[in-house]
Protein backbone atom coordinates (compact mmCIF):
# COMPACT_ATOMS: atom_id res chain seq x y z
CA UNK A 1 0.00 0.00 0.00
CA UNK A 2 2.88 2.34 0.67
CA UNK A 3 3.83 2.60 -2.98
CA UNK A 4 0.30 3.27 -4.20
CA UNK A 5 -1.21 5.27 -1.34
CA UNK A 6 1.59 7.82 -1.20
CA UNK A 7 1.04 8.46 -4.90
CA UNK A 8 -2.46 9.82 -5.37
CA UNK A 9 -3.46 10.24 -1.75
CA UNK A 10 -4.14 13.88 -2.56
CA UNK A 11 -5.54 15.68 -5.57
CA UNK A 12 -3.46 18.36 -7.31
CA UNK A 13 -3.14 21.36 -5.04
CA UNK A 14 -3.27 25.07 -5.42
CA UNK A 15 -0.64 27.36 -3.96
CA UNK A 16 -0.65 26.84 -0.21
CA UNK A 17 -1.88 23.25 -0.56
CA UNK A 18 -5.59 23.92 -1.04
CA UNK A 19 -7.33 21.34 -3.20
CA UNK A 20 -9.09 22.82 -6.18
CA UNK A 21 -12.65 21.66 -6.99
CA UNK A 22 -11.64 21.48 -10.65
CA UNK A 23 -8.86 19.05 -9.73
CA UNK A 24 -11.23 16.52 -8.21
CA UNK A 25 -11.78 13.49 -10.36
CA UNK A 26 -15.19 12.77 -11.81
CA UNK A 27 -17.44 9.90 -10.82
CA UNK A 28 -15.87 7.79 -13.58
CA UNK A 29 -12.99 6.77 -11.33
CA UNK A 30 -15.38 5.70 -8.59
CA UNK A 31 -17.40 3.63 -11.06
CA UNK A 32 -14.29 1.65 -12.01
CA UNK A 33 -13.77 0.40 -8.45
CA UNK A 34 -14.30 -3.30 -7.77
CA UNK A 35 -15.31 -2.66 -4.16
CA UNK A 36 -18.18 -0.83 -2.42
CA UNK A 37 -17.85 2.84 -1.48
CA UNK A 38 -18.76 4.01 2.00
CA UNK A 39 -20.05 7.30 3.35
CA UNK A 40 -21.93 8.52 6.39
CA UNK A 41 -25.24 6.75 6.90
CA UNK A 42 -28.69 8.24 6.33
CA UNK A 43 -28.67 9.98 9.72
CA UNK A 44 -26.48 12.61 8.03
CA UNK A 45 -28.70 14.84 5.90
CA UNK A 46 -26.21 17.51 4.79
CA UNK A 47 -24.27 17.95 1.53
CA UNK A 48 -22.19 15.07 0.15
CA UNK A 49 -19.50 15.43 -2.53
CA UNK A 50 -16.88 13.45 -4.39
CA UNK A 51 -13.21 14.10 -3.76
CA UNK A 52 -10.65 11.86 -5.48
CA UNK A 53 -9.64 8.26 -6.09
CA UNK A 54 -6.19 6.67 -5.83
CA UNK A 55 -5.02 4.12 -8.39
CA UNK A 56 -2.28 1.55 -8.74
CA UNK A 57 0.26 1.63 -11.58
CA UNK A 58 -2.04 -0.51 -13.73
CA UNK A 59 -4.92 1.93 -13.27
CA UNK A 60 -6.90 -0.21 -10.81
CA UNK A 61 -8.76 1.91 -8.26
CA UNK A 62 -7.48 1.20 -4.74
CA UNK A 63 -9.03 3.89 -2.55
CA UNK A 64 -11.07 7.08 -2.63
CA UNK A 65 -12.77 9.71 -0.50
CA UNK A 66 -16.31 11.06 -0.06
CA UNK A 67 -16.88 14.40 1.68
CA UNK A 68 -19.77 15.42 3.94
CA UNK A 69 -20.77 18.85 5.20
CA UNK A 70 -18.90 22.05 4.32
CA UNK A 71 -16.29 21.70 1.60
CA UNK A 72 -13.09 22.45 3.54
CA UNK A 73 -10.42 24.94 2.65
CA UNK A 74 -6.95 25.22 4.09
CA UNK A 75 -7.20 26.71 7.58
CA UNK A 76 -4.67 27.41 10.29
CA UNK A 77 -5.48 26.65 13.90
CA UNK A 78 -5.35 30.37 14.67
CA UNK A 79 -8.36 31.43 12.60
CA UNK A 80 -9.64 34.95 12.99
CA UNK A 81 -11.71 35.61 16.06
CA UNK A 82 -15.38 35.05 15.36
CA UNK A 83 -14.68 33.25 12.08
CA UNK A 84 -16.80 30.08 11.92
CA UNK A 85 -14.90 26.85 11.52
CA UNK A 86 -16.00 24.58 8.72
CA UNK A 87 -17.85 21.44 9.73
CA UNK A 88 -16.97 18.43 7.64
CA UNK A 89 -16.24 14.72 7.72
CA UNK A 90 -14.50 12.78 4.97
CA UNK A 91 -14.84 8.99 4.62
CA UNK A 92 -11.96 7.12 2.97
CA UNK A 93 -12.65 3.66 1.51
CA UNK A 94 -9.63 1.38 0.94
CA UNK A 95 -9.90 -1.94 -0.89
CA UNK A 96 -8.70 -4.84 1.26
CA UNK A 97 -5.84 -6.33 -0.73
CA UNK A 98 -3.27 -9.04 0.05
CA UNK A 99 0.39 -8.71 -0.87
CA UNK A 100 0.59 -8.99 -4.64
CA UNK A 101 2.85 -8.57 -7.64
CA UNK A 102 2.98 -5.16 -9.28
CA UNK A 103 1.41 -4.78 -12.71
CA UNK A 104 4.78 -5.08 -14.46
CA UNK A 105 5.77 -8.11 -12.38
CA UNK A 106 8.95 -6.50 -11.11
CA UNK A 107 7.96 -5.91 -7.49
CA UNK A 108 5.67 -6.86 -4.63
CA UNK A 109 2.98 -4.44 -3.42
CA UNK A 110 2.25 -4.40 0.29
CA UNK A 111 -1.07 -5.65 1.59
CA UNK A 112 -3.56 -2.97 2.56
CA UNK A 113 -4.69 -2.79 6.17
CA UNK A 114 -6.40 -0.60 8.74
CA UNK A 115 -3.07 1.26 8.94
CA UNK A 116 -3.42 2.12 5.25
CA UNK A 117 -6.80 3.73 5.94
CA UNK A 118 -5.43 5.52 9.01
CA UNK A 119 -2.52 6.98 7.03
CA UNK A 120 -4.70 8.18 4.17
CA UNK A 121 -7.10 9.79 6.64
CA UNK A 122 -4.27 11.45 8.53
CA UNK A 123 -2.74 12.87 5.36
CA UNK A 124 -6.18 13.97 4.17
CA UNK A 125 -6.69 16.03 7.31
CA UNK A 126 -3.24 17.60 6.90
CA UNK A 127 -4.08 18.67 3.34
CA UNK A 128 -6.59 21.15 4.78
CA UNK A 129 -4.38 22.39 7.61
CA UNK A 130 -1.83 25.15 7.82
CA UNK A 131 -0.56 26.57 11.12
CA UNK A 132 -1.46 30.24 10.96
CA UNK A 133 1.78 31.48 12.50
CA UNK A 134 3.90 29.67 9.91
CA UNK A 135 5.58 31.46 7.04
CA UNK A 136 4.20 30.41 3.67
CA UNK A 137 7.60 29.22 2.44
CA UNK A 138 7.91 26.76 5.33
CA UNK A 139 4.63 24.93 4.73
CA UNK A 140 6.15 22.24 2.48
CA UNK A 141 8.69 21.35 5.16
CA UNK A 142 5.93 21.30 7.77
CA UNK A 143 3.77 19.05 5.58
CA UNK A 144 6.66 16.62 4.97
CA UNK A 145 7.32 16.37 8.69
CA UNK A 146 3.66 15.96 9.61
CA UNK A 147 3.12 13.39 6.86
CA UNK A 148 5.91 11.23 8.26
CA UNK A 149 4.37 11.63 11.72
CA UNK A 150 0.99 10.52 10.35
CA UNK A 151 2.66 7.47 8.83
CA UNK A 152 4.36 6.57 12.11
CA UNK A 153 1.08 6.95 14.01
CA UNK A 154 -0.80 4.82 11.48
CA UNK A 155 1.83 2.12 11.87
CA UNK A 156 1.25 1.99 15.64
CA UNK A 157 -2.52 1.73 16.05
CA UNK A 158 -2.14 0.07 19.44
CA UNK A 159 0.01 2.94 20.70
CA UNK A 160 -0.96 5.55 23.28
CA UNK A 161 -2.02 8.13 20.68
CA UNK A 162 -5.04 6.03 19.75
CA UNK A 163 -8.19 5.11 21.65
CA UNK A 164 -11.09 2.84 20.71
CA UNK A 165 -14.43 4.08 19.44
CA UNK A 166 -17.44 1.91 18.57
CA UNK A 167 -19.52 3.17 15.63
CA UNK A 168 -22.13 1.48 13.43
CA UNK A 169 -21.18 0.21 9.98
CA UNK A 170 -24.18 -0.91 7.92
CA UNK A 171 -26.14 -0.91 11.15
CA UNK A 172 -23.73 -3.20 13.04
CA UNK A 173 -21.37 -1.92 15.76
CA UNK A 174 -17.71 -1.92 14.70
CA UNK A 175 -14.54 -0.97 16.54
CA UNK A 176 -12.39 1.90 15.26
CA UNK A 177 -9.02 3.31 16.20
CA UNK A 178 -9.51 7.01 17.00
CA UNK A 179 -7.29 10.00 17.76
CA UNK A 180 -7.72 13.74 18.09
CA UNK A 181 -5.30 16.61 17.46
CA UNK A 182 -5.47 20.37 17.33
CA UNK A 183 -6.27 20.03 13.62
CA UNK A 184 -9.22 17.64 13.89
CA UNK A 185 -9.82 13.94 14.35
CA UNK A 186 -8.90 10.74 12.51
CA UNK A 187 -10.29 7.23 12.80
CA UNK A 188 -9.80 3.90 11.01
CA UNK A 189 -11.28 0.41 11.06
CA UNK A 190 -12.45 -2.45 8.86
CA UNK A 191 -15.78 -3.69 7.54
CA UNK A 192 -17.18 -7.09 6.67
CA UNK A 193 -17.60 -5.94 3.06
CA UNK A 194 -13.95 -6.34 2.07
CA UNK A 195 -12.82 -2.76 2.64
CA UNK A 196 -11.02 -0.74 5.30
CA UNK A 197 -12.49 2.58 6.35
CA UNK A 198 -10.72 5.75 7.37
CA UNK A 199 -12.33 9.07 8.25
CA UNK A 200 -11.26 12.54 9.28
CA UNK A 201 -12.95 15.81 10.07
CA UNK A 202 -13.21 18.91 12.17
CA UNK A 203 -16.10 20.94 13.52
CA UNK A 204 -18.23 17.78 13.35
CA UNK A 205 -17.90 15.32 16.21
CA UNK A 206 -16.90 11.77 15.35
CA UNK A 207 -19.00 10.49 18.23
CA UNK A 208 -22.40 9.43 17.00
CA UNK A 209 -21.39 9.08 13.34
CA UNK A 210 -22.38 5.98 11.41
CA UNK A 211 -21.18 4.54 8.11
CA UNK A 212 -23.03 2.76 5.32
CA UNK A 213 -22.31 1.41 1.85
CA UNK A 214 -23.36 3.84 -0.88
CA UNK A 215 -26.08 2.27 -2.97
CA UNK A 216 -25.31 4.17 -6.17
CA UNK A 217 -22.18 6.31 -6.37
CA UNK A 218 -23.48 7.76 -9.67
CA UNK A 219 -25.96 9.77 -7.60
CA UNK A 220 -22.97 11.90 -6.49
CA UNK A 221 -22.10 13.00 -10.04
Amino acid sequence: METTSRVGAQAPAAEGGQQLPSARRTVDGYLRAAFPWYGLDEAFTGPRWLMQVGTAADGAVEHGSIGHGDEPSVRGESASAGEPREKFAVVVTVAAQPSRRSADGTGLLEATSVSSAAWLAGVGLLSFTWPGQMDHSLRDDWLDQQTETAWALADDLDGPEWSRLSLPVDGVAASFHYRESEYGWVLAGSTEAGVHLGAYGRGMSAYGLGFAAIKDIADYA
